[in-house]
């Protein structure tokens, strides 16, 4: 295990978690975070800061942790190297607004140990309900920007590979218009910490100017229901497929901080279908067939 690397990469998570927070809390001055700080029975904890019922952000986390021990029974099987024992490092931001024409957005960036072996990991992905195509291209575009200035990066791979993994198979559609997912990058291990540090740093510049175009448009209740409904699709992934969900349950991280992704309020309606040729419709047509954005 490198000492220098993972101490980095806590450092890194732990400034990261400050960046964020103040640069949402610049966007939504109705609420504050409310932080708690937990520690893991098994090893390490973190700290944990919530937001809900702001006037631009209804609900949200940004979530920075650090934990190490006794790998879980079965665990083993399904992570890199050898040995008994594990620790990992990172930050996990999900982001509700209350406005349905914001998107929801997810990221998290990570890099995790097992006796010799070291690997990186993370990404970031979009969900609007009502898509705005400029919105997508300008979080795409951040994103291969990124991917352009580390020669470990694959941009088109990785876009692909977001596509694959937020895909709700039960409902034949993906959880949102996707953005960059990757794992086990290791090789060079200072490239890999280079490229998730920008990676980590570029989340504001990504999400940031969508959250403040969109925050302030004008909506209609019957918007608002189709947006709690498409949230319905969001928790079902969270909860079904979602692997950094089932990681920090199986390794006894803090309950509440990783449930934090789950928004509210929600609905699940029976079979909701929009209208042919809707803004709604069309959305959906997109989260059923991924485009490439840049």
């Amino acid at each position: 295990m490198d000492d220098h690397l993972f101490d980095r990469m806590r450092e890194f998570t732990s400034a990261l978690q400050d960046d964020i927070c103040a640069a949402l809390s610049e966007c939504d001055g109705a609420a504050a975070f409310e932080e708690l700080v937990w520690e893991r029975p098994g090893g390490g904890g973190g700290r944990a800061r919530i937001i809900q019922g702001g006037d631009v952000i209804e609900r949200g986390g940004v979530n920075a942790s650090v934990v190490h021990g006794p790998l879980p029974p079965g665990l083993g099987d399904e992570l890199p190297g050898q040995g008994a024992t594990f620790r990992a490092a990172g930050i996990s931001v999900v982001l509700h607004p209350l406005n349905p024409k914001a998107p929801s957005v997810h990221a998290n960036f990570r890099r995790i140990e097992r006796g010799e072996t070291a690997w990186y990991g993370g990404g970031a992905d979009l969900t609007p309900h009502y898509l705005f195509e400029d919105d997508a291209r300008h979080f795409h575009g951040v994103w291969k920007a990124v991917c352009d200035r580390h020669a470990l990066a694959d941009h088109a791979a990785w876009k692909q590979a977001c596509d694959d993994y937020f895909y709700v198979a039960h409902r034949r559609e993906h959880r949102g218009i996707g953005g960059i997912f990757f794992d086990h990058v290791m090789g060079d291990e200072h490239g890999g910490a280079d490229l998730v540090e920008d990676a980590g740093r570029a989340f504001v510049e990504a999400y940031v100017p969508i959250m403040r175009r969109r925050a302030s448009s004008p909506w209609s209740e019957e918007e608002r229901m189709w947006q709690l409904v498409r949230r319905g699709r969001y928790v079902e992934f969270n909860l079904v497929y979602d692997r950094g969900t089932a990681f920090g349950l199986r390794t006894e991280g803090n309950v509440e901080a990783i449930l934090m992704s789950l928004p509210d309020p929600v609905r699940w309606v029976y079979a909701p279908e929009p209208e042919s040729d809707s803004w709604e419709a069309r959305t959906l047509d997109v989260l059923r067939n991924p485009r490439n954005w840049v």
